[in-house]
């Protein structure tokens, strides 16, 4: 009913540390459902014309106000980037880069923008190779500059912003700034997070004295913290555009932390930030069930992947089983072991790879590959297929482990306009190097540590101005008619794709909506493992799954799906109940 908050649509996950919100939504009158979950789905959110979902109700609200004031689903997007980076530090930001998806309703014209961290151009093939030959232990890479990529995400928004935007930059980070000098309440996700990395944090000063106390204890929970050095970055970049961010003293202070890190320098030079380029691309699409379902492409194996999932299953009547059914279940990790299959031998990024995106999806070859699935047992963990306009003879596999952090944003604005972002800035809390108030990236860890392998190249190997393939698969889902139907994505390493691809078949299969698409219970495979979440009613598949074949592991599962239905004129919102995330509209 009308007159409801925020704070009250979405307590569950935020708890009495957000102060009231002004009314944002109206709840679909209907009780909650449990989705069949062992988490309560968040109510589902209606509105009749702009929505914002995003992991933070600070952040949502600095986009909805955006909105309100007649901004467009980019200038809220920037919004919504700024605040997450003050208030969800170790998931994204400035630091980072960030791949975006923008329809124009006007145009009906989808463009996907690449704004992927680059290798330094000093950046080579034994980057991660210690004086054995061997590859470093991971954590041993991730901590300090070695694993720091030039940052896209301010070249990133500043491009849409020209290209897409209404109100003026500077409007844009006006919420980021003054919360930053007035201070946010840690919330008790960021709490539990910098407990569980305080000793990493400690290791440099910066982040030692931001995230934790006086006595070098983790912030708690409630605790008032207040980022002026963020601010005042905020205030450069606003006044004077990406050029005070990639040139002049701030960039020669990333520069300064990368080269300089403790035990761990990086490579990352004062022209490799002058240097950065935002990439527009087309975006990669197909079919499922009458539906055309787009998303990024190359260097992203996200969207590619999450196709070659659905296109896979098309050939089973996955609408006539049960979610959590032992059948569907057992069908979702055989397509997805295909398709990660193929993912790890062929896709890098196609500036410096030939990546066969047409072969990949191509309806013949992944008909052959559906004829492969035993609908009672499960397969052995398949090899690469042979799609067309490849010679995978050229290239050793690649599963390069992917940290399950991140962060996704969906927005359509008055007009119909749309946006669906996935940023990040690789694990936790990055590199764990922070500069001016800002957490630098991990991303060069996303490439293969190993250039080669059986006497072959890596597709994904360090090369200087690469960009590392990335899982994230922010996605647009347009229905029957033609008309946007779907927007989400998610963050969660390497499992984003699984991720993304059930909620697809959440609102198409079965029918659910938003709030109970996102909060399904998670049964997803890198390739070997089915892995089931834990806590939830998936966990009760391992006995069948087992006798199915697969090696099962129960465990969480670290999403933050954010998604918007479009359901007979209506939007309808969805925040993963895992997270403290919101859905908000009018």
């Amino acid at each position: 009913m009308r007159g409801t908050t925020v704070r009250k649509a979405l307590a569950l996950g935020v708890g009495a540390w957000l102060a009231a919100i002004p009314v944002l939504a109206q709840e679909i009158a209907r009780p909650a459902p449990e989705a069949a979950t062992g988490f309560v789905a968040k109510p589902a959110v209606e509105a009749a014309a702009m929505m914002v979902a995003a992991a933070n109700p600070l952040a949502v609200q600095a986009g909805f106000d955006v909105l309100k004031e007649g901004g467009s689903a980019i200038d809220a997007a920037i919004a919504v980037q700024l605040m997450l980076n003050l208030v969800e530090p170790q998931s994204s930001g400035i630091g980072g880069g960030a791949f975006l998806l923008h329809f124009d309703a006007k145009t009906g014209r989808l463009v996907t923008y690449d704004g992927r961290e680059t290798a330094p151009a000093e950046a080579t093939s034994d980057l991660f190779l210690g004086a054995d030959g061997k590859p470093l232990p991971f954590g041993e890479a991730v901590v300090g500059g070695r694993s720091v990529g030039t940052p896209g995400t301010v070249r990133l928004l500043d491009h849409v912003h020209k290209a897409h935007g209404r109100l003026p930059w500077e409007r844009l980070f006006r919420p980021a700034i003054e919360r930053a000098e007035q201070g946010f309440e840690v919330s008790p996700r960021l709490a539990a997070l910098i407990a569980s990395s305080a000793d990493a944090l400690r290791r440099f000063e910066p982040t030692r004295s931001y995230f934790l106390d006086a006595q070098g204890q983790p912030l708690k929970a409630g605790t008032l913290l207040r980022n002026p050095d963020f601010a005042a970055t905020l205030r450069a970049v606003a006044a004077n555009g990406p050029s005070a961010f990639y040139e002049g003293e701030i960039a020669r202070d990333i520069v300064r932390t990368v080269r300089e890190a403790p035990g761990n320098p990086g490579r990352l030079s004062e022209a490799d930030l002058a240097a950065y380029k935002v990439a527009e691309r087309e975006p990669v699409c197909g079919t499922y069930r009458r539906n055309r379902v787009c998303g990024m492409g190359p260097p992203s194996s996200g969207g590619i992947a999450v196709l070659q999932i659905l296109g896979l299953l098309e050939h089973f009547n996955m609408p006539g089983l049960a979610p959590l059914s032992a059948e569907a279940t057992h069908l979702f990790m055989e397509a997805s072991k295909l398709a990660y299959a193929d993912r790890n031998l062929y896709v890098a990024d196609d500036d410096f790879v030939p990546v066969p995106v047409g072969g990949l999806l191509d309806t013949t070859y992944l008909t052959l590959r559906a004829q492969t699935i035993d609908r009672g047992r499960a397969m052995p963990e398949p090899k690469a297929g042979n799609p067309s306009w490849r010679d995978g003879s050229l290239w050793a596999p690649d599963a390069s482990l992917e940290i399950p952090s991140t962060t996704h944003i969906s927005i359509v604005d008055r007009d119909g306009n749309i946006v669906s972002m996935t940023t990040t800035i690789e694990g936790g809390f990055g590199s764990h190097l922070m500069v001016r108030g800002f957490l630098l990236n991990n991303e060069l860890t996303d490439f293969s540590f190993l250039p080669e392998a059986e006497g072959r190249p890596v597709a994904n190997r360090v090369e200087p101005g690469k960009r590392p393939r990335s899982s994230m698969a922010p996605t647009l889902v347009f229905g029957p008619d033609g008309r946007p139907r779907l927007v989400t994505g998610s963050p969660g390493g390497a499992r984003i794709i699984g991720y993304v691809a059930r909620s697809i078949m959440g609102v198409i299969d079965w029918k659910l909506d938003a709030a109970r698409a996102v909060a399904l219970p998670h049964a997803v495979t890198l390739g070997r493992t089915a892995e089931l979440e834990e806590g939830t009613d998936a966990a009760t598949l391992k006995p069948a799954l087992e006798a199915m074949g697969h090696p099962v592991a129960v465990r969480e599962q670290n999403s933050g799906l954010h998604a918007i239905e479009f359901r007979d004129g209506r939007l309808i919102g969805g925040a993963d109940p895992r997270r403290e995330g919101v859905a908000a509209g009018e």
